[in-house]
């Protein structure tokens, strides 16, 4: 992991501190709401539909177990609302029609930026907040407004077998670039930058306002790929190809030009087209000429302020280098002996082997494995961790992957460091605290936003339904027979929940003040190879709330009997469907839909 500076902790604290001073002067009457909120808002403090809400910055997804520690005593200690505010909300909640679960509180939830957010932490203790985070190198900086965002990577950066170059060094120094950038601090809209540098994209480059993917040249040179202009929402859209090769060194000055020309031109007039997929859509190449004009300005006319010096990248590389796990010198002999012992484990215990088969991805070293927990369980909202859950994770981060994990993309945790002798302990630890469902990939492993329970931007709940497709998709050898399917649930156009990009997404919508719900079929975020990175398509009108769950489940009735095998190995969902086409499952959708009065009942 990144080792933060004397130089970045003072900067954090200090940042806490201003956080302090400004809250003090709002209480006391000397800023008004409205000239506190955007100070509130570029530390991460949000205010949503019953309560702040406070967004923690995890930079491309890579967090320590002493941070996740701290993000346990926070949920416990902070996480915590007054019972008459409390009791209001869930007055409130139970009044609307549908699904219902009880609101929660006192625990974290794991993000798709690869961050972490509190949903109750009361405004007048948030200064407490930001002094302990501070202490673990941990703020909300840039987590909100029209800023450049948390940079996101793939969680396996750095361990991936598919990987051509380790991504990491490049997305912490974007992130040093970026922050308090003064140029960019008030930009027409947020923007967003993921990196990879994978064959198979797990950072769904294509769905950002800019997605970098490392490449090599055929002298072996290490440069990057730039995609523009991708974003989901209102209009959503993939990215455009705008350098085929852009040498490393120069990626922060080609940044600059990309961000300036759109900070130029970018709508201010009209917040849902003020996205840089707006420009880029409608100016095309005239975009693109003026981006290459400005890079070669800053170039020529500026000296190439922003090139990376070696001596630079060299010290930050180095913060990455694999951790030291006291692996026995015969490496290649111990690791098949350790192997052959976990396949013996595995032949012995089903539930292991489920488990291992699911939750666990080969390593670029062949003595270790990067092992998945899931926040993905009956009970619980996807990507929630309760302070017990965090603290225990933080636990066993510490015990079995060099106290490092990463934040996913799909809400869950990774271990990218564990030893293969030591698979079967932490599938033990894991399973009696929870966090071994071997659901990986799988339907069940759903990415879901807050939603309506939470969020006042949603049209529509989220979380009851993500509820109600991992009760009734309980059984294991169903699951494995459905096979790998992208689920994602969004409660309203803005997409957090990423239904633009799920081979079934759901989006919710108000219907004259009631909630419904559009399914869309055959989005892809970019890691299936069989096709391209693209969004689903709706296959019909809204349904409620009830209907859904049967909706899904005729979808999927669909596939198995559409779907053909090669021997023993099923044609995935999203094959399928590519194959034959929307049509009938549109038409098994439309089936399952219930007779006006039970959907109204």
């Amino acid at each position: 992991m990144y080792q933060y500076t004397e130089f970045d902790k003072q900067f954090v604290r200090a940042r806490a501190a201003q956080h302090r001073d400004q809250l003090e002067r709002f209480e006391a009457g000397q800023l008004t709401g409205d000239q506190f909120k955007p100070l509130r808002l570029q530390n991460g403090w949000y205010v949503q539909r019953y309560a702040p809400m406070l967004r923690v910055a995890v930079p491309y997804g890579e967090i320590s177990a002493a941070q996740l520690k701290v993000l346990a005593q926070i949920a416990r200690d902070y996480d915590t609302p007054d019972a008459a505010l409390l009791a209001e909300a869930q007055a409130t909640q139970d009044k609307i029609a549908g699904l219902a679960p009880k609101l929660t509180t006192n625990y974290g939830h794991f993000t798709t930026r690869q961050n972490v957010q509190f949903n109750w932490i009361p405004l007048s203790q948030s200064a407490d907040v930001m002094d302990l985070l501070a202490t673990v190198n941990m703020h909300g900086i840039q987590t909100s407004g029209n800023c450049i965002r948390n940079t996101t990577t793939d969680e396996l950066a750095g361990v991936a077998v598919d990987e051509v170059v380790d991504p990491r060094p490049y997305a912490e120094l974007i992130r040093q670039w970026s922050t308090l950038h003064p140029e960019f601090a008030f930009l027409p809209r947020k923007f967003k930058i993921a990196i990879t540098g994978a064959t198979e994209d797990r950072a769904a480059i294509g769905w950002h306002d800019v997605g970098l993917q490392m490449v090599k040249n055929a002298a072996g040179d290490v440069g990057f790929k730039v995609l523009v202009g991708g974003g989901m929402g209102r209009t959503p859209v993939v990215g455009t190809q705008i350098r085929e090769f852009l040498p490393w060194n120069q990626i922060m000055n080609y940044l600059e030009a990309v961000i300036r020309v759109y900070n130029r031109w970018g709508r201010r007039d009209n917040l849902y087209k003020a996205r840089i997929k707006i420009l880029v859509k409608a100016e095309g190449q005239r975009y693109f000429d003026e981006v290459e004009s400005e890079y070669q300005d800053i170039l020529v006319k500026d000296g190439g302020l922003h090139t990376i010096p070696q001596a630079e990248f060299d010290r930050v590389a180095a913060c990455f280098a694999a951790p030291e796990l006291n692996l026995p010198s015969s490496t290649a002999e111990w690791a098949a002996k350790a192997e052959a012992d976990v396949s013996i484990e595995a032949a012995k215990t089903p539930a292991f082997a489920r488990w291992f088969a699911q939750n666990v991805k080969p390593h670029q070293n062949p003595a270790l494995r990067a092992v998945s927990l899931s926040f993905k369980r009956m009970g619980q909202a996807p990507g929630d961790a309760t302070a017990d859950q965090l603290d225990a994770a933080a636990a066993l981060v510490q015990k079995y992957s060099a106290g490092e994990a990463r934040v996913t993309h799909t809400q869950n945790l990774v271990l990218p460091w564990v030893r293969l002798d030591q698979l079967h302990a932490l599938w033990l630890e894991a399973k009696a605290l929870g966090l071994a469902q071997p659901n990986i990939g799988l339907l069940t492993d759903m990415i879901a936003c807050p939603g309506g329970d939470y969020c006042a931007l949603a049209n529509a709940r989220s979380l009851p339904l993500a509820a109600a497709i991992t009760e009734r998709y309980q059984d294991l050898d169903e699951l494995d027979d459905l096979g790998h399917i992208d689920f994602h649930i969004s409660g309203c156009i803005n997409s957090c929940g990423h239904h633009h990009s799920g081979h079934i997404g759901i989006l919710g919508v108000d219907k004259d003040g009631k909630e419904w719900y559009q399914v869309t079929l055959g989005g892809s975020d970019g890691k299936d190879l069989s096709g391209p990175t693209a969004p689903g398509k709706v296959v019909g009108p809204s349904f409620s709330s009830f209907e859904v769950p049967d909706v899904i489940e005729a979808i999927l009735d669909t596939y198995k009997a559409l779907r053909i095998s090669q021997g023993h190995k099923a044609e995935a969902f999203i094959d399928t469907l590519r194959r034959v086409g929307q049509d009938p499952f549109k038409a098994a959708a439309n089936a399952a839909r219930q007779p006006a009065e039970e959907t109204t009942a």
